[in-house]
């Protein structure tokens, strides 16, 4: 058994079997097959034995010694939907294994094809080359189905709030603001809410109904949208690191202190735990940090009044307040209807 962490810059964008994009990257060149997307971390399971699938877990022999149907390269191709020269990429890689030769003609079997299958519906799943290589390898020795570790990775992608975003007529917006345009229009400058196209009346698409939930329970308590908006960009840059480095070190401690003994449903179950009592850690260590920063900032005379100018933080609230603006006239730009 394995886990791999595969950075979002090495996600699968190779081409698949029977698939357009297949197809395409075929066309364009192998230098394009392994290409990246978004940056940021996602945890991918290597996955071992697929339970009735053939040429998931034959060995290397079987694709030497099959006696049943025999392609060519352009045969398979076709058969696969994968291009010619797709084929000879995932055997350069390693993922598919060489085909047999007669004089100077190779011939791909059945367990080709469907290897080539398998590598596809694992490419859909999110695993790059590479990653699939191994995984295939290690069926060669047995172990977990590919069923049990699908079942961890649709668990680790599951939603851990149910917090979408929704869209409400200009009335329930109006509602929501107790009638208030002006607070309507901040919402949009900070990008907690969008409007959607140019109708009458107006619709808002609203990201995060609970983020707009609480930045009206903060206005009410004397803090704007703008500083409510910078405030959650202050706690997400910090939150979204330390999310990358929890999922590499769960990740790397597999079967060693996490997981129990690293099988699927021991990993699912220790990620299952992670999910609330994770969101508990994270309330109780920023109750602790908070309590701690006032309590330094009241010691160091940050509670005294004193002239406006010479408050501290001072220059950094201004600072604050040009990014949000920036950060806005961006957002107005990139929102604004074709």
């Amino acid at each position: 058994m394995m886990i791999a962490v595969v950075p979002d810059e090495h996600r699968s964008e190779q081409p698949k079997a029977a698939s357009p994009r297949a197809a395409k990257a075929g066309d364009a060149g192998v230098d394009q097959l392994d290409g990246s997307t978004d940056a940021g971390t996602t945890a991918a399971i290597a996955v071992d034995a697929v339970p009735g699938v053939p040429g998931a877990g034959v060995s290397a022999d079987a694709f030497e010694d099959d006696e049943g149907s025999q392609y060519t390269i352009d045969e398979i191709a076709s058969l696969s939907g994968v291009p010619s020269r797709t084929i000879r990429f995932y055997q350069s890689k390693g993922t598919l294994p060489a085909p047999q030769r007669r004089g100077r003609v190779a011939f791909y079997s059945d367990e080709h094809l469907e290897r080539l299958k398998v590598i596809a519906e694992l490419q859909d799943r999110g695993l790059r080359l590479d990653a699939i290589r191994d995984a295939l390898q290690q069926i060669e020795k047995g172990g977990d189905s590919l069923q049990q570790w699908l079942g961890v990775s649709d668990n680790l992608q599951s939603p851990w709030s149910d917090d979408q975003p929704i869209v409400v007529t200009e009335a329930e917006m109006l509602d929501r603001v107790g009638g208030r345009v002006a607070m309507i229009a901040e919402l949009q400058r900070v990008g907690t809410i969008k409007r959607q196209g140019n109708s009458r009346p107006a619709s808002y698409i609203v990201t995060s109904p609970g983020l707009l939930e609480i930045a009206l329970r903060l206005d009410e308590a004397g803090i704007d949208a703008a500083t409510a908006f910078e405030a959650s960009e202050i706690m997400r840059r910090p939150i979204a690191k330390m999310s990358e480095e929890l999922v590499t070190f769960f990740t790397d401690r597999a079967g060693q202190g996490f997981g129990g003994a690293g099988q699927p449903d021991g990993i699912a179950r220790s990620f299952q735990a992670v999910q609330p009592l994770g969101l508990q850690a994270i309330q109780l260590i920023f109750a602790q940090e908070m309590e701690r920063a006032l309590r330094q900032f009241v010691e160091q005379g940050g509670a005294i009044p004193r002239p406006k100018s010479s408050r501290p933080g001072d220059a950094k609230s201004r600072s604050a307040a040009k990014r949000t603006d920036r950060k806005a006239d961006r957002h107005r730009h990139t929102s604004r209807p074709d």
